[in-house]
Formats: C-alpha cells, sequence, structure tokens
C-alpha cells in the first residue's frame, strides 16, 4: 500500500503539498525476524542473489549451462574414444594370447593323446591366469571344447564361427558365451605337416575390459566442479552489488510489479479508497467510483468536499477503524471496512474498502437458486433411469420433478416407444399419456391412457416440433393451449393452473415424445432462466427412456426368438401325462428350455436344460442343443451317451465363438435327460450340472433321487453315467431349471425345501394343477433367471397290450412265429395289418437267424401304433440299400422299410433291437 500511495501522490503533485513518499532504509528489511529457522545468514543472502529472475542470476545459468556442455561434450568423447581403444586392446590381446598358445610345444601332441582334456587343461588354465584373459579354450576341429574354465562347458560345443578357423584363418568376434557378452580369437592349430588338427579360442568378457575413462573422469569431474564454484562466486560478487543498487528489483520487475498491482485494484468488484493523513483522496478504483458517484477529479480533494453521505464523509476523514460498518449511499447500503496505513512506519493516512450488501443479497439468492438446481439435477442423474421399462422411467422423471420444480408434470410418449419401435417422423405424432404426478393429486388435464394428437397451434406441438423448449409464463394469454381441449383447459385455469414449459423428449436424434411441467399452487410464473433446467431435466430423461425403447425392442425379439425354438405343443403319446411351464426372466431372456420326445417302444424321453447367460446369443445357443437333442434322440442313444455327444458339441461351439471376432462364447449349460419306458415302468436318468429331478410317489412321498454328477456342457473330460429309477403307474417326475428354486435372496436349500413342500400338498392333482401350485409357491417377484417346469404323471401300459416271444436259431422257427403272432393280433382286432406284420417279422427274425447268434427275441406292443421288435446279441446293424436284380438277398430290410411307417435300430448292453412301427387303422 505504501507503494500504491507513493504513485498516486506523484500523480497528483501538482494539487497537493509536493510531499515525496519515505521510504524506508536499506538496512531494515536485515532487521526483520529471522523466518528461515536456523539457515546460516550467508545461505539466506546468497538465495536471492542467484535466483533466475535477477540479471546476475540469469548471467550464472548461462554459464553452467556452458561448462556442463562442454563437460559432457568432453566425457563423451573420452568415454567412445576410450571403449574403441579398450575393445581393440582386447582384440589384440585375445588374438595373441590364442596364437601363442597354439604354437606352444605339445599342445598339438595333447590334441592327438587318448585325453586331451587332462593333457591339456592344466596347461591353459596356467596360460589364462598369466595372460590375463578370461579364458583358453583348446577345442576339436568340430568345434568340442576340450578345455574350459568353467568345467561344465567341457564337451560342449564352441559359441561362434570356426569355418575360417578350420580353413587356416584367424577369427576375431564378440559373441555371448558361458561366461557373458565376450570379445574372443579362433586361431588353429597345426601339425608337422600343416593340416588344422584343432583350434585354440581366447578371450575376454566386455565387463571386464577396462577403459582409461575410469582413471580421467574423476579429473574431468573436478574440473566441471571447478568452473562452477568460480561461476557461482562471480555471480554472487555481481548479484549482490546489482541488489545493493536497486534494491533487489529490476526496472522491468519494478514496472511489472506496479501495472499488476494497478490492473488488480481496478478489477476487483470491491472499492477501494486511499485517503491521506490530510483528509484528502489519494486514489480511488473504478468500483469505489461507481459505488460512490465520485466526480471524475475527485483525486486530490477533501472527502468532505465530495457530495458524500455525512457517515460516509465523516468515517472517511477520521480514520477511525471501522470492521464491515453499514452505511447508506444513494439507494444502496455499503459494507466498510477502514483500516490506518501509518502502522509499522507507514505514511499516514487510511485506507477503505466497500461492498454493496444490496447486490450481494441478490447474488446469494441467484447462487442459492443455482445450487438448487444442480441438486435437483443430481438427484434425477440417480432417480431416473432406475429400471428398463419405459413407462416407469417417465414416472421417475414426472415424481423428481414435484414438488421442487413444478406442481404438476405430464409425460406424454409416441405410440411406437411403448413398443420399443423407434418413431417415425412427423412433426404432430400420436401421444399416448403414461405418467402423471401432481403435488395436490389432482389432475385437471388428460389422464393415464389417454391419446393425444395435440394441434399445431398448441405449444406442445410447437416444442416437439422445434425440438426445443417452449415457455407459457401466463396459461391465460395462450391461445393455442386453450384451444387444444376447451373443456380441459378451462377447468385447469379455474383450478389455478397459470404457467407451463414444455420440453420435448429427445435423444440421439429421436423425438420420442415430450414432458410439460405446469406451475399451480406456487404464484410465481416459469422464468427464462428456468428454461435450461427442463431442458436439461428432458434430455437426461430421455436418454433413459431411450434406453428403455431398446431393451424393450431387444427383449421382445429375444422373447418371440425363444418362443420360437421352444416345443408349441406336446407330441401325442400314452407313456406320460405332461404338463409345464415356461417363464422368461424379467431381466431378459435365457436360454432355459424342455422338451418331451416321443421314442421307439412306446417310450418317451424327457429333456430340460439351461444355457449360462441372457439374450439373443443364449436364446440360439438354446434353440441349437435343442435341435441336438432331437437328433441324438433320433438315434435312440442311452442318455448318458447323449450327454456325451452334446458336451462335444458345446466344446466345438465354444470353440468356434472364441476363435471368431465376437466375444459371445459359451460360458456353459446344463441338461437333464430321462427315459420313461411304460411297459416295464422303468426310467433311466443322466445328467450334466443340472439339479436333481423331484419324485413324487403314489403314496404322496415326495424324494430327490440321488443321480450321479456329472459336469457342466463344455467342460470335457468326465463320463456321464445313468442311473434306473423304478416309477410305478401315477408317480410324479419335476423336472425344472434352477430359477426356479434358486434367487438372488433365497438359497437353492430353501427353494428346495418349498419344493418339496408344495409337492406334497398336491400330490394327487393333475400335472397342471401342480404346475400351478408350485409356480404359486415358488415364483419370485421380479424373476432374474428363466424357469423351465416340467411336471409328468406315469403310466404303463397294460400287460395284455404286450407279447413276446422266445425264438430259436433255426428257420423253422420262423413260422411258428407267424402263427403265434397272427393269433395275437386276432385276439387285439388287428387282423388287417397281419399280413404285413408277418412279412416284417419273417423278414426281421430271418435276418437275425442268419447273421446274430444267440438267443431271439420277439415282442409286439400295442399303442398308437403297432410296434414290432426283434432282438439279439449281434451289434451289427442292416443298413437299407438297393438289390440288383441278379442278387440273391438284400431285399428284407427293403421291404420292412416299404410296409412299416417307421424303423430303426436300438442297441442294448446285450446287443441290438430292431423295430418297426405301423399305423393302426383299428380300434386303438
Amino acid at each position: 500500500m505504501a507503494r500504491l500511495w507513493g504513485r498516486s501522490r506523484a500523480q497528483s503533485a501538482p494539487t497537493s503539498a509536493g510531499r515525496r513518499p519515505r521510504s524506508r532504509p536499506a538496512e531494515e528489511p536485515d532487521r526483520q525476524p529471522d523466518r528461515q529457522g536456523g539457515r546460516p545468514p550467508w545461505r539466506r543472502r546468497l538465495r536471492p542473489l542467484l535466483s533466475v529472475r535477477s540479471a546476475a542470476g540469469q548471467v550464472f545459468v548461462l554459464q553452467v549451462v556452458i561448462v556442463l556442455l562442454l563437460v559432457v561434450v568432453g566425457a563423451v568423447a573420452l568415454v567412445l574414444q576410450s571403449r574403441a581403444d579398450a575393445a581393440q586392446d582386447a582384440r589384440d590381446r585375445s588374438v595373441a594370447v590364442a596364437q601363442t598358445f597354439a604354437s606352444a610345444p605339445g599342445v598339438a601332441q595333447g590334441l592327438r593323446s587318448r585325453d586331451p582334456t587332462a593333457a591339456l587343461q592344466p596347461s591353459a588354465e596356467m596360460a589364462r591366469k598369466l595372460a590375463g584373459v578370461d579364458f583358453v579354450t583348446v577345442a576339436s576341429t568340430q568345434g568340442i571344447r576340450y578345455t574350459h574354465p568353467v568345467h561344465s562347458r567341457i564337451g560342449q560345443r564352441l559359441i561362434g564361427t570356426i569355418g575360417p578357423a578350420l580353413r587356416g584363418h584367424t577369427v576375431v568376434q564378440t559373441v555371448n558365451g558361458a561366461l557373458g557378452r565376450l570379445v574372443q580369437a579362433v586361431v588353429p592349430v597345426r601339425d608337422g605337416r600343416g593340416r588344422v588338427i584343432g583350434l585354440v579360442v581366447a578371450g575376454i568378457t566386455v565387463k571386464n575390459i577396462r577403459s582409461p575413462v575410469d582413471r580421467q573422469l574423476p579429473l574431468l569431474i573436478g574440473s566441471a566442479a571447478a568452473a562452477l564454484a568460480l561461476a557461482t562466486a562471480g555471480t554472487a560478487l555481481i548479484s549482490s552489488r546489482l541488489r545493493r543498487q536497486t534494491h533487489g528489483l529490476g526496472p522491468a520487475e519494478m514496472t511489472r510489479m506496479y501495472e499488476h498491482h494497478d490492473a488488480v485494484l481496478h478489477a476487483v468488484r470491491e472499492g477501494v479508497l486511499i485517503v491521506g493523513g490530510d483528509g484528502r483522496l489519494l486514489l480511488a478504483n473504478d468500483e469505489a467510483r461507481r459505488l460512490l458517484d465520485l466526480p471524475p477529479d475527485a483525486e486530490g480533494r477533501q472527502v468532505t468536499d465530495l457530495g458524500l453521505e455525512p457517515r460516509t464523509a465523516e468515517l472517511l476523514a477520521s480514520g477511525r477503524v471501522a470492521t464491515d460498518e453499514v452505511i447508506p449511499a444513494g439507494d444502496r447500503l455499503l459494507a466498510v471496512n477502514n483500516r490506518p496505513t501509518d502502522r509499522n512506519g507507514g505514511p499516514p493516512g487510511s485506507v477503505a474498502t466497500l461492498r454493496d450488501s444490496t447486490e450481494l443479497r441478490a447474488l446469494s439468492g441467484r447462487a442459492e437458486g443455482a445450487r438448487e438446481r444442480l441438486r435437483l439435477l443430481y438427484d434425477a442423474s440417480v432417480d431416473i433411469g432406475t429400471t428398463l421399462d419405459v413407462v416407469r422411467t417417465a414416472e421417475e422423471l414426472a415424481r423428481v420433478a414435484v414438488p421442487r420444480f413444478a406442481d404438476l408434470v405430464n409425460v406424454d410418449l409416441v405410440e411406437a416407444v411403448l413398443s420399443g419401435e423407434e418413431p417415425r417422423g412427423g412433426t404432430r405424432p400420436e401421444m399416448r399419456r403414461v405418467a402423471v404426478h401432481s403435488a395436490s393429486g389432482e389432475n385437471p388435464l388428460y389422464l393415464i391412457g389417454d391419446v393425444i394428437r395435440y394441434i399445431p397451434e398448441s405449444p406442445q406441438a410447437a416444442a416437439f416440433a422445434s425440438g426445443r423448449a417452449v415457455l407459457e409464463p401466463d396459461l391465460r394469454d395462450c391461445a393455442g393451449w386453450r384451444a387444444q381441449h376447451p373443456a380441459n383447459t378451462d377447468a385447469a385455469l379455474a383450478a389455478g393452473l397459470h404457467s407451463l414449459i414444455t420440453a420435448p423428449l429427445l435423444a440421439r436424434g429421436v423425438l420420442l415424445g415430450s414432458v410439460h411441467f405446469y406451475r399451480w399452487e406456487r404464484p410465481g410464473p416459469f422464468e427464462e432462466d428456468d428454461l435450461s433446467l427442463a431442458e436439461e431435466l428432458a434430455a437426461r430423461a430421455a436418454v433413459c427412456i431411450d434406453n428403455a425403447r431398446r431393451y424393450t425392442r431387444e427383449h421382445a425379439v429375444a422373447v418371440t426368438l425363444q418362443r420360437s425354438l421352444l416345443p408349441r405343443s406336446l407330441p401325442e403319446q400314452n407313456a406320460l401325462d405332461v404338463a409345464y411351464r415356461y417363464l422368461p426372466a424379467h431381466a431378459g431372456v435365457g436360454g432355459d428350455w424342455f422338451d418331451v420326445i416321443p421314442l421307439p417302444g412306446a417310450r418317451v424321453a424327457l429333456v430340460v436344460g439351461d444355457v449360462v447367460g441372457h439374450g439373443l446369443h443364449a436364446a440360439a445357443t438354446m434353440g441349437r442343443l435343442r435341435t441336438a437333442v432331437h437328433n441324438f434322440s433320433a438315434l435312440d442313444l442311452p442318455p448318458d451317451e447323449l450327454l456325451g455327444h452334446l458336451d462335444e458339441l458345446v466344446a466345438r461351439i465354444d470353440q468356434d465363438e472364441r476363435s471368431g471376432e465376437g466375444d459371445t462364447a459359451v460360458t456353459g449349460a446344463s441338461c437333464l435327460y430321462a427315459i420313461y419306458d411304460p411297459v416295464s415302468g422303468g426310467c433311466t436318468l443322466a445328467r450334466a450340472g443340472h439339479p436333481l429331478p423331484a419324485l413324487v410317489r403314489p403314496d404322496g412321498t415326495v424324494s430327490f433321487p440321488e443321480l450321479p454328477p456329472g459336469p457342466p456342457l463344455g467342460l470335457g473330460g468326465m463320463p456321464f453315467e445313468t442311473a434306473e429309477l423304478y416309477l410305478p403307474e401315477g408317480s410324479r417326475l419335476v423336472l425344472y431349471t434352477d430359477g426356479l428354486v434358486e434367487t438372488r435372496s433365497r438359497d437353492i436349500d430353501i427353494g428346495l425345501d418349498l419344493l418339496r413342500g408344495t409337492l406334497a400338498r398336491t400330490a394327487e392333482r393333475t400335472p397342471e394343477e401342480i404346475c400351478t401350485a408350485v409356480l404359486d409357491a415358488l415364483l419370485p417377484e421380479d424373476p432374474g433367471d428363466d424357469i423351465a417346469l416340467l411336471v409328468a404323471r406315469t403310466r404303463t401300459l397294460p400287460a395284455d397290450r404286450v407279447a413276446d416271444w422266445e425264438v430259436p436259431s433255426d428257420p423253422a422257427a420262423v413260422a411258428r412265429v407267424r402263427a403265434a403272432v397272427t393269433e395275437k393280433l386276432a385276439e387285439w382286432g388287428l387282423d388287417e395289418v397281419a399280413f404285413t406284420t408277418e412279412l416284417v417279422l419273417s423278414e426281421l427274425i430271418t435276418n437275425a437267424i442268419r447273421h446274430a447268434t444267440g438267443p431271439i427275441r420277439v415282442r409286439l406292443i400295442r399303442d398308437r401304433s403297432l410296434i414290432c421288435e426283434v432282438a439279439d446279441t449281434s451289434s451289427t446293424s442292416p443298413h437299407l440299400r438297393y438289390a440288383a436284380t441278379t442278387d440273391e438277398g438284400g431285399r428284407g430290410i427293403f421291404l420292412v422299410a416299404q410296409f412299416a411307417e417307421r424303423w430303426g435300430t436300438r442297441y442294448t448292453a446285450d446287443g441290438k433291437v430292431i423295430w418297426a412301427e405301423q399305423p393302426l387303422s383299428g380300434p386303438g
């Protein structure tokens, strides 16, 4: 402040007494308390001298850079030259040692001796130590070492090139050897006739090559340190003299300091006044002139002559201390702080600061409003879009804006958005009201579910067409809004609705709908500042609504795909009474599936499976696995073999997916496969990482039969095992996926206990009723996974519908079997198929007698079709073919295929069964 006062006095000299500002003695700073702790005085004085902001400091930096540059250049040149000399010395020494040792007496004789290593190793080691090299190695012409400092390397092949040495040349090379990176010389050893009979290799490792630079670097560094010391001393001397002359500041620094002070003084939003000890105004910044309405020539005049308010003039002229004292100044209230300037030996006078408390209150109100808007936007980002449901997201937008921003909020969406589709172009699409929220609970306008088409004159249509929010501060003057629906709008105005902001819901360039904010209970209308807040709320909600719309579309596509891949109806069969339920997850379609597959011999296969994950990929993988199960079932494979083939298929699918560009590989799948035989009442089951089935006996007891555990599909490496169960007629077999018994909030053991209790209470009900009861008891409110449920009640074929015969391996027995079959068909009232059945059985039995050994068994089953089965101990399956004209055989299976509706082969543990089915035209 003393310096600013001096400048103001100098500028106003013509109107003042012409006094000069007092300056403090140059020695006064040295009398200030020491703030640097215990640092020596010479260090405190030297530090500002060497500052780069002073001229001396800049000269010092230049000298340091020159000295360092010279030192670095000299060191680099010295290192490079020294390394080159050292490397050449290493090559020369290696060649000399190798040539000397190769020509030494006894080396040639040692190479011809029975044990070259014993003969040459001692002398090679002695030569190495005397010559000061790291190794001397003798090797054969094949490059096999006879000697080496490291004994484990003897007998190994030399490293490097030996071809030129074998031709009589000396080779010098740098290689990576057993001792590290080294320079070596390879010299041939000749016999008396000049033939090369061996090699001598001598070398030095690179790390042991000593360089003269190691001795010269200390001298170089010492010289550099001395030069820096001299430069520092000279700079300190020059800087000390400059500091005494300029008080530590150069002309540029002093000018810049005054310019900065002046710029800050006139830029602050606070008035500053400096009054001299004689009551004259020495300085006033721009803000003080504005607040006090000072005349242009105010500086240099007495403050009492400036036309100020009496209290203001008295305070400034008196120079008394004041802290936030409020004084009037026209229509303003100023907060004044006043302090004297003559403290610590300063010039007499005072300095005052002024703040406009009226503007501060307005600014505080605007800041509070801005904070409230930011808080509302933050809450909106948290509360809007908590789910992927379009309507619920719109409701969240309406709730977050009431009552903090509006008293009534309506949200309208284009019809296509509700179904997940992207809206088509158009400025007046049909909209449906999906959300309404009011602070009072009343809504005088359209109700939820109403279909609306806004007229072009309405502000809603204008906002939707322009893509920008529209403000209507007074709805009584808005003819377009009132013309939209006169009965509703008149009632709304009568109820107190008075202001509107309507904003389009625009996301990713697509108009999804609009949101309407109404003021109702609060008297103040919307203002221009509220438009940006409304647009920001609408923009954030629009992105969430568009995300929900896209999810709705993807979910609908996935559900459609999944339902197209699941069975639409169950096949007709007599073995089981089956009911099922399938419920997709709310979060996304999964890969659960089920199937009921009729098999030969009146048997039925039950399948339940689950692909890990959700979405289109999981549904598509489920379809592939279901198709594969159908194909494998057509081969009539036992459950364990079928799961083995399915495991290989999943592994191949996984491998193909991972090798492609996508990252949608199958991460796991489970499956339970069961085959029920109504003739025997037996059920064969196998599982691959799937939950155990539930079994309800006819007496109502519920159990979870222990099946051999199998790994999930796709892991491979482990075989699958089967379990055999006997199911009395009327038993209930319940198959399900883990989504039924396990949720995020319920452990699987608790789910299994609930399932057991529910099945025990519904043991006497039908499968359909059991499905309904199970879902009522176990279905979570928000399923996070798909649920597949399959309930099958067993039936058995009566004994009078099955007939079997043992057939000896004798062609004469075929006639007796045909007669017995004809008699049984007559007993069943199936005389019309007797001829065809005799023909089929004759061909099958004759084929078994001719090509198989051991006992032959014939069985007839009367179900929805007539099933003929011939079992033998052979594992060879007949094949359908065309017989040539001259062939004596090969027509039997062809005839069977022509007369039977279906035929095939089923392998058993004892052989195979060839079966054929014929439709029944009579009563079944």
